[in-house]
């Protein structure tokens, strides 16, 4: 029997809470509206839960094109998607450097507040190409504000076998993976490389690497004891390349619409990069 895809998740803002969906359009960048927008300091860097745990308070969710905050302390704000002509800069994410709009006025003084420091909400329009690293994909793969690949695919029986290892289970949410698997052994997905959903094939050339952001926990940035989960996965030989590994990355190679229930099917394997 082929696995089938149990879970899908959309994160609209880099870092902040993300939410299930029903169905998954997939385009170049990925999954429609993941991780297009982000929060950027006063010199136009990125900002994340690594710097930032707090940024898990915020409830989210997307209301059309714009989008709806929540926080605890100061109430929900609507911040409206920026158009064409709202101001643009350059934002630095990692060693990338995207055009971004940046938000208005009022969304930017309330996440001020919230952060305690001056902030701006940025979104990433058509416009703002960002490519996915050379090393690992095509001349034309490009990639949202996420980390670096378009997707990200987690195993429910990979989740389980971590489970089994420590001392307090974690939940699939603390690795913010777009789409969730299940019916495949434990770390097969160490060894795909082109797999098909419903009718939308992948890439998957590197296995993901993984921060202090899976240490939180995904409602209150709040660290688990011990380093966990990324101590365990060390101790179980989840390393490639000198990092911690948990899940695949992909990239589309065409577009479509994915949904719960799919099948999913192996097209290319390699050996194991592990160890």
């Amino acid at each position: 029997m082929l696995p089938t895809v149990t879970g899908l998740y959309r994160y609209p803002v880099k870092s902040l809470r993300g939410h299930p969906i029903d169905a998954a359009v997939i385009g170049a960048r990925g999954i429609d509206g993941d991780r297009r927008w982000m929060i950027v300091d006063a010199n136009d860097r990125f900002l994340t839960r690594r710097e930032v745990p707090e940024m898990a308070l915020f409830d989210l969710r997307a209301e059309g094109d714009a989008l709806v905050f929540d926080h605890y302390a100061i109430g929900p704000h609507l911040a409206p998607c920026p158009t064409d002509a709202a101001m643009r800069i350059d934002a630095r994410i990692w060693s990338d450097t995207v055009s971004v709009r940046v938000a208005d006025a009022e969304t930017n003084a309330y996440l001020s507040r919230a952060f305690g420091k001056p902030v701006r909400l940025v979104y990433q329009g058509d416009e703002g190409v960002r490519p996915v690293d050379p090393r690992y994909a095509g001349a034309g793969d490009h990639v949202s504000l996420s980390d670096g690949y378009p997707v990200l695919i987690v195993s429910s029986a990979s989740l389980a076998a971590l489970n089994a290892a420590l001392a307090v289970p974690v939940p699939v949410e603390r690795f913010r993976p777009n789409i969730v698997i299940d019916g495949s052994a434990a770390w097969s997905e160490d060894r795909w490389r082109r797999i098909r959903i419903g009718d939308v094939t992948f890439r998957t050339p590197k296995l993901c690497s993984r921060c202090i952001i899976t240490t939180q926990h995904p409602l209150t940035g709040v660290r688990s004891e011990g380093n966990e989960p990324l101590a365990t996965l060390r101790r179980l030989g989840r390393v490639a390349r000198s990092s911690v590994t948990f899940g695949q990355n992909a990239i589309p190679e065409n577009y479509g619409v994915i949904r719960p229930g799919d099948r999913v099917e192996v097209l290319e394997t390699v050996d194991s990069v592990i160890g």
